[in-house]
């Protein structure tokens, strides 16, 4: 029978139409069925909509949605819009239309380009942190962090970014840099909400154990809370009553501590700036580190600066030795106690300090030559007192911890690289904080009644010079009255970081509807915690730490049901543009879906972003390479010419049906697409070369593809005779009895040369094959005319005749 040429266009326009208007993905209440909840990190739909890159993790989903759903499971797999932001609201006010206008524009685009793509989303589902519907449960959750003393304001040295003006967190400008437009970051003092996101390091830790993420992923984790175990020790200042904390990792190393270093904003420094005969220059060197970015203060390899204080000194508490203290821009107030101890006979920056300022350098550890550099291995404590002679470092600091106890200036403890999460900004196009200023009861929560707290409609929506919110200009949002005794109030006018909306998104899939809760527990029981999640590497670090802290508060108010709110975590390679770098509009290397959609086909631009290679390793776009796929797919169509009668697998395909199902189904499982496209290319080839292929045939190849190439599948299923669609269909089994082949093809070799090939018994034994072989017709050919003397068989691949 002849069909038409393959059209993916008309194809894929059909079946995206049929899905929509069946509601073919949209998961169920039946809350009897087992469940499948995949999820992706819902886009955020910027106006320069998707490049060939951004689908790669939608794809990977789709596959094991489509193949979860033929194994009976009711999935959920959503779809929705991480909208607010900075990149909106800078765009709407270069172009002055309001922010809600490009948000919707920007999501239709986005939501096009998808449904282009053919993802098996649940569009009934969808949610958008901009719609007042949605972030009245954000604030919602906000309010419950406030009650239970989870928000916090605080005076401190924030990352300001002057291009964007806004406060960023630390992780929002790292390496100096404003992480949404570039630009330098600089240090201004402001009050800041925080939320405490250290109260849960130690369960953000504990958690990974009981969640299937790879391992870089968790020590990203692990490296970001950054806990540390070791000893508050404390320093007497010389002559005041006062002394100064330190955190050390290294007690036993305090008799080789030789000066102090502090912060130049230390509070003791305006204390007891009487004391300091050069606080000129002391101010002068402040006035110099207020100019810097954290990043820039705390490089290790940089010129070392600081100011010895003169009149203040303090007292090592193992030596009784006097020792100078110094300030110097790399000590921060904002991380440990501000204050830091220094041995620079084991620390490279306290040795390149002390070089520099000509302090005393006293080795502890044997080991090293201290006159080149500091010694940071391991060795035999000496000029230490009662520890001279210890070689364990772990015995070192238990004695140490011992001493420093009884003594009572110090005591174990531990740190966290980790701080509180700085949860505002000063721009419009964000959450309102739903907080208020009174001035007798001080800061009081908006009434969970009055909830959504809206953005006011302005059309003015600049950021302030001043460093203050758009929303401090609007009088009529900003006066209100105090929800508590009802005086004359102010409202809080920043509003939240656009993680905010993300960190919850999951839950508020599960029941996106619902105007009494943020989901019923009902659904909650039901659909968490999360089965699968895909995404990238850059979010593994903040984003999932931020979502796990609010599912992990959540769940100790009872809220949640279960303490971690994903499973599973994998993350795929980026695409790199064809040029081998990261996609960018300013380096003109992106590649739009759509135009290779127009000119390929959806399924095989799918079929091309899982087969270009290891899908967790960054692989350059290739436009031929997915031409190729296009190429496999006119193939496939082109079986249907080929189908003979039957419901069984052939003899001669039988083996490799059932080898090619277990291969795909277990390479789909272990995100190993690439391999399972491949195995099937081998089987197709197989098809072509045999000539014919039965219905079961075609069928099981269909069922296996669907998952990656779905549009084609549902035709090509149809084209077979059937009225029920493809992923109603359950998900084809192997038999691994069937899988072993009844015959092989092995070389024939004539004195150790290849003369043939011939099919023989696949369970052939070796004298088997002594004396039958050279009675098959193939060989009594080749061995006319010659005596064989001997035969040498290799099961499954060779037979060499010896013959004169």
């Amino acid at each position: 029978m002849e069909f038409q040429q393959y059209n993916p266009q008309a194809i894929e326009g059909k079946w995206q139409k049929i899905w929509a208007d069946t509601h073919a993905f949209e998961a169920t209440t039946d809350y009897t069925k087992p469940k499948f909840y995949g999820l992706i990190e819902f886009p955020y739909p910027s106006g320069n909509g998707l490049h060939v890159g951004h689908p790669r993790s939608n794809t990977a989903m789709d596959i094991i949605a489509r193949k979860r759903r033929m194994e009976g499971c009711n999935v959920l797999f959503p779809i929705g819009w991480d909208a607010f932001g900075l990149p909106t609201e800078n765009y709407a006010i270069k172009n002055n239309v309001h922010p809600a206008v490009v948000t919707k524009k920007n999501v239709d685009h986005f939501r096009e380009q998808l449904q282009k793509i053919g993802f098996s989303f649940d569009y009934s589902r969808e949610v958008d942190t901009t719609d007042p519907d949605y972030y009245k449960w954000t604030q919602w959750i906000f309010l419950k962090l406030f009650e239970k003393g989870m928000v916090f304001r605080d005076k401190t040295l924030v990352n300001y970014c002057p291009t964007c003006k806004v406060v960023l967190s630390n992780e929002d400008s790292q390496g100096g840099k404003c992480d949404i437009c570039h630009g330098d970051v600089v240090q201004l003092p402001k009050d800041v909400w925080y939320l405490r996101i250290t109260k849960y390091a130690d369960k953000l830790l504990e958690g990974l154990e009981k969640v299937e993420y790879p391992e870089n992923i968790k020590m990203q984790q692990v490296n970001w809370i950054g806990k540390s175990m070791g000893a508050f020790v404390r320093f007497a200042l010389t002559g005041v009553e006062d002394d100064v904390e330190i955190y050390t990792t290294r007690p036993d190393t305090l008799f080789g501590v030789t000066f102090m270093v502090m912060a130049p904003e230390h509070p003791l420094i305006d204390k007891y700036a009487s004391r300091i005969a050069n606080m000129d220059e002391v101010v002068a060197y402040r006035e110099a580190c207020a100019k810097k970015t954290e990043f820039e203060r705390t490089q290790l390899v940089k010129d070392k600066t600081g100011v010895k204080l003169s009149g203040l000194t303090a007292i090592n508490p193992l030596t009784g030795k006097e020792i100078p203290i110094f300030i110097s821009d790399y000590v921060m107030m904002g991380y440990g106690t501000g204050a830091i101890m220094a041995v620079p006979a084991h620390d490279q920056r306290d040795w390149d300090f002390a070089r520099k300022f000509g302090i005393e350098i006293i080795e502890v550890i044997k080991g090293g030559d201290i006159e080149k550099e500091a010694y940071t291995g391991d060795g035999e404590m000496v000029n230490s007192g009662f520890l001279n002679g210890y070689t364990n470092k772990k015995d070192s600091i238990a004695r140490v911890l011992e001493e420093i106890e009884k003594e009572g200036y110090g005591k174990a403890g531990v740190q966290y690289k980790m701080k509180d999460w700085a949860f505002n900004r000063q721009r419009y196009w964000g959450e309102p904080i739903p907080l208020v200023h009174c001035p007798h009861c001080g800061v009081v929560a908006v009434p969970y009644e009055e909830l959504p707290l809206r953005l006011p409609e302005v059309e003015d929506f600049q950021p302030g010079t001043d460093g203050k919110s758009p929303l401090a200009r609007i009088e009529s949002y900003v006066n209100c009255t105090c929800p508590k005794c009802g005086a004359a109030a102010q409202r809080e006018t920043d509003t939240m970081p656009q993680w905010a909306g993300s960190s919850w998104y999951f839950l508020r899939y599960c029941d996106p509807h619902n105007d009494q809760a943020f989901a019923s527990k009902e659904a909650l029981d039901y659909w968490m915690p999360v089965d699968w999640y895909n995404g990238g590497m850059e979010h593994v670090t903040r984003h999932l730490l931020y979502s796990r802290f609010w599912h992990q508060f959540l769940y100790d108010l009872g809220e949640v049901s279960c303490p971690e709110p994903y499973m599973k975590r994998t993350a795929q390679g980026l695409i790199l543009g064809t040029d081998g770098e990261k996609m960018s509009k300013s380096r003109g290397n992106v590649v739009n879906p759509d135009d290779i959609i127009d000119d390929i086909g959806a399924d095989a631009f799918r079929l091309y972003e899982m087969f270009m290679g290891a899908f967790d390793q960054a692989i350059p776009w290739s436009t031929n390479g997915a031409k190729g796929c296009r190429k496999f797919l006119d193939r496939v169509w082109r079986l249907q010419e080929m189908v003979v009668e039957g419901e069984n697998y052939s003899e001669k395909l039988n083996a490799l049906m059932h080898q090619t199902i277990k291969k795909v189904s277990q390479d789909y499982e272990a995100m190993k697409f690439n391999t399972a496209i491949a195995a099937m290319m081998t089987l197709v080839n197989e098809m072509h070369a045999a000539g014919s292929v039965t219905k079961a045939e075609l069928e099981t190849l269909l069922l296996l593809l669907n998952p990656v190439a779905p549009h084609i599948t549902e035709e090509m299923w149809q084209n077979l005779g059937h009225a029920e669609a493809v992923h109603h269909q359950p998900w084809p089994q192997w038999d691994e009895a069937a899988m072993v082949k009844s015959e092989v093809e092995i070389a024939v070799q004539i004195c150790g040369k290849v003369r043939g090939r011939m099919m023989i018994p696949a369970s052939m034994t070796k004298e088997e094959a002594e004396k039958e072989l050279a009675n098959y017709p193939e060989a009594v050919k080749l061995l006319a005319g010659k005596t064989v003397v001997k035969v040498i068989f290799v099961p499954g691949r060779l037979v060499n005749f010896i013959a004169k």
